[in-house]
């Protein structure tokens, strides 16, 4: 058996090295600094959009609202009532924008506390979170299936992704349009389905509706008014659940949203 290495007789690390290691430290070290630093001016700056925006938005909502119902008396000539409805309506629009930045932002890195949840009140919730988007004859349908398993799901997540599926098909369905929403079992996983029948997008576009703001070219994305926040504030929630949302389509033949969650 071999002697026994004797520790005073290793050879020394050069200086050179021990100063290149001590600066690599400082530089990995100054690094984690730089990003708790910038994390902390992130979550700074959510907190003062969220006070110094929803506040006055509140008041310019609730204001014009009472104006829009003359609940003090008639307003005289009916334009002042006209302008407080396109005021109340300009003000809703801005605070779905502003929420859905501050969702945005909130949810990046984050992980959703997950738990078993039913698909059926999951689909049901989002139809009638979705109900102000059904105009123009446009309708839903829950296709019923054989009993499916519970899903690992956070409540808020779940809900919050299917309503915005269920809005985004709504409004790009044709008039007298169907929604539909169904599910599938398959190998450990759920796959939950909400499809279209509007005019579809080419293959090559999907990314671009995934990323933030991104309006692109193809009507899909510019027929209807909006940022562009809802997708990737989907994608963005599935990540925290440990879910995955994918996206087909052809062109005339409308969208399907997939978004496939484990079994409990």
């Amino acid at each position: 058996m071999p002697p026994a290495a004797d520790p005073a007789n290793a050879p020394e690390t050069p200086p050179e090295a021990s100063l290149a290691q001590s600066a690599g430290d400082a530089r990995r070290a100054r690094r984690r600094t730089g990003q708790a630093g910038l994390e902390e001016q992130k979550r700074a700056f959510l907190r003062l959009v969220s006070h110094e925006l929803r506040t006055p938005l509140n008041s310019i909502l609730g204001f014009s609202e009472i104006i829009a119902a003359e609940l003090y008396g008639p307003l005289g000539a009916p334009q002042y009532k006209e302008y407080a409805e396109i005021i109340r309506m300009s003000g809703k629009k801005l605070l779905k924008l502003v929420n859905q930045v501050l969702e945005i932002g909130r949810l990046e890195g984050v992980e959703l506390e997950v738990g078993p949840e039913a698909i059926e009140p999951a689909f049901e919730a989002a139809v009638f979170g979705a109900a102000g988007d059904f105009v123009r004859g446009v309708h839903s349908r829950i296709i019923e299936g054989p009993d499916l398993p519970l899903v690992l799901a956070d409540p808020w997540g779940l809900r919050t992704v299917l309503t915005h599926l269920v809005q985004n098909a709504a409004a790009f369905s044709p008039d007298d349009g169907e929604v539909r929403l169904r599910a599938e079992a398959r190998d450990g996983w759920v796959d939950l389905f909400v499809e279209d029948d509007g005019d579809g997008v080419d293959a090559a576009d999907l990314p671009r509706l995934m990323r933030p703001f991104e309006q692109g070219e193809n009507a899909l994305v510019r027929r209807v008014e909006g940022a562009g926040l809802g997708l990737p504030i989907c994608e963005l929630t599935c990540r925290a659940m440990g879910a995955r949302l994918a996206l087909s389509s052809e062109p005339g033949k409308g969208l399907v949203a997939k978004v496939s969650l484990k079994v409990a």
